[in-house]
This record gives C-alpha cells, structure tokens and sequence, in this order.
C-alpha cells in the first residue's frame, strides 16, 4: 500500500461516512449472480488500458462528475466505483451522492485486491 498522507485519509474516510463500502468478494459475487448495478472504473486512462474488471464502465475521477449522468441516468440504481486501492472511488462517490445518485458504494481494496486475488482482468484491444 502506498504511504498516503493523514490528511488524504482522513479525506477518505469522511468520505466513506457519506457513501458504503463492499469487498471484491461481494462485487464478484453480485456479477456472478448476475444482479443488476454499475460498476464504474475512476482510474486514470493508463490505468484503465493496462487491464480492468469486465463489465465495468470507465469514467476517470477526473470527468466522473461531468459524465456520469449521460452514462447512468437512473440516480436509483446501484453504483459500485473502483480505483486501484479503494480511496479515489471514496471520493468519487461522495461527490455522486451529492449529485442524487442514492446508492454508491466503493469498492474496498480496489483493482489491486481484485488482481491478488487472480479474478479475471480485461484488457483494451
């Protein structure tokens, strides 16, 4: 895990006070139960064309709030953001509860978690 700075975390988990949180066990659970929710990728481009979750969408931290209303419209249905370890998605998705977006959920350990654990990845052609 990388050395964040205790104003960044304390960040963090104020976000996740506003927003739940789930593990990569749950979300791939829910995909193989084939339940009904996004899964939205906030890693930067890079990130996202080096390999990702199949199923999910990328909406970078950087353009989430921009977009997100042009790819989910509906501000009822469940959200699960991901970055690479859990903190971006935190913030990402407090932002989206304040835009209306009612079920947001971060997934904890992000991208790096879902790798160590050797679930499948999908990469860009």
């Amino acid at each position: 895990m990388k050395n964040h700075s205790l104003n960044f975390l304390d960040l963090v988990n104020e976000s996740l006070k506003e927003i739940g949180e789930c593990d990569i066990y749950h979300v791939k659970n829910m995909q193989e139960q084939n339940e009904a929710f996004h899964l939205v990728d906030v890693r930067e481009d890079r990130e996202w064309i080096q390999g990702h979750i199949p199923g999910a969408i990328h909406l970078s931290k950087c353009i989430i709030e921009r977009d997100i209303e042009k790819v989910i419209e509906d501000k009822e249905s469940l959200i699960v953001l991901y970055c690479q370890g859990g903190f971006r998605s935190a913030l990402a998705g407090e932002n989206l509860k304040k835009m209306g977006y009612e079920k947001i959920l971060s997934m904890q350990g992000g991208f790096g978690d879902w790798v160590n654990n050797k679930y499948p990845v999908e990469v860009p052609n």
